[in-house]
């Protein structure tokens, strides 16, 4: 004994106006339809759910149990299909971001408002991390996408390309530096270098061709935060390295940025989420947009 959605609908528009043609019209059906509806569902139930009349239509005792218990199943499912719906029209949903502090406080706050401009209805959550605490976040499921750079080993999530920008020297106006037209690797030796702790650093010293090695280039200071470096380099204790992108920041800092050669050493940046696990359609249309954010060119 199981009614149909539709069979239940028919009854439940019947009850609610009380008459078969009201209740056709607004099913968008005929009323012979409806009546078969009707049919259908007291065969199903082995009993009348209604009581016809050539003047009026009334409920049944076991129409009157049903009538309230069919309403409010037909509520719920609507409810839920209209939310549903929100959901994949983005017009409704959250987006939970972790990203390392520096792009949280460069790139994600402009990209997440462009974003929000075009889909005003969703909620994004930016989290600002270390840059190991990306990962983690996302593995716990704390954050739905995760944007960070490439780790060794490859963490055990989806990773797909972001960008890949050339690292630049930071330093102090007036510094010596400034009077040079070009900044190498060996440069940065000559100066006291402010590091980041863990992979940042490990990396971009192994990454340094064997020229550079004869100068070999050692931190006089690892910090945790980038920020933190912008301010000692600032502060006139050093010089730093970092993406194009911080340049705004380095500019608050009153500092200059110049690309590095000799040679030329890049950084990869993905976009991490949960493999095996589906996106919701806020996430998906945010990694889209994100990817086709960072693509634009910049004045």
């Amino acid at each position: 004994m199981n009614p149909t959605l539709r069979q239940m609908r028919a009854f439940v528009a019947v009850a609610k106006t009380g008459h078969f043609t009201l209740a056709a019209e607004q099913l968008h059906i005929t009323q012979s339809a409806l009546s078969g509806l009707i049919k259908e569902l007291e065969q199903t139930l082995g009993a009348r759910v209604l009581d016809r009349s050539t003047r009026r239509i009334g409920l049944t005792d076991i129409g009157r149990e049903l009538y309230p218990l069919f309403s409010q199943m037909i509520d719920d499912l609507d409810g839920a299909l209209a939310n549903v719906a929100d959901h994949t029209r983005l017009k409704k949903g959250v987006v939970r971001i972790a990203a390392p502090q520096l792009l949280s406080c460069t790139v994600m706050p402009e990209a997440i408002a462009a974003y929000r401009a075009r889909h005003p209805d969703i909620e994004v959550r930016l989290a600002d991390t270390a840059v190991e605490g990306v990962i983690a976040r996302v593995l716990s499921g704390e954050a739905d996408v995760g944007v960070g750079p490439e780790r060794e080993p490859a963490p055990p999530l989806h990773a797909q390309p972001l960008f890949e920008l050339p690292f630049a020297l930071v330093f102090p106006k007036g510094h010596a530096l400034e009077r040079q037209a070009r900044v190498t690797w060996q440069d940065l030796g000559r100066h006291p270098f402010i590091s980041l702790q863990g992979q940042f650093t490990e990396r971009l010293l192994d990454d340094m061709h064997a020229s550079l090695r004869e100068t070999p280039v050692k931190p006089a200071n690892e910090v945790t935060f980038m920020t933190t470096a912008l301010a000692m380099v600032a502060a006139g204790l050093g010089v730093t390295v970092c993406l194009p992108y911080a340049e705004p920041l380095a500019r608050l800092y009153g500092l200059v940025m110049r690309p590095l050669g000799e040679p030329e050493l890049t950084r990869r940046f993905f976009i991490y989420t949960r493999p095996g696990r589906s996106l919701s359609p806020a996430a998906e249309s945010f990694i889209a947009f994100l990817a086709e954010y960072v693509a634009r060119p910049r004045a």
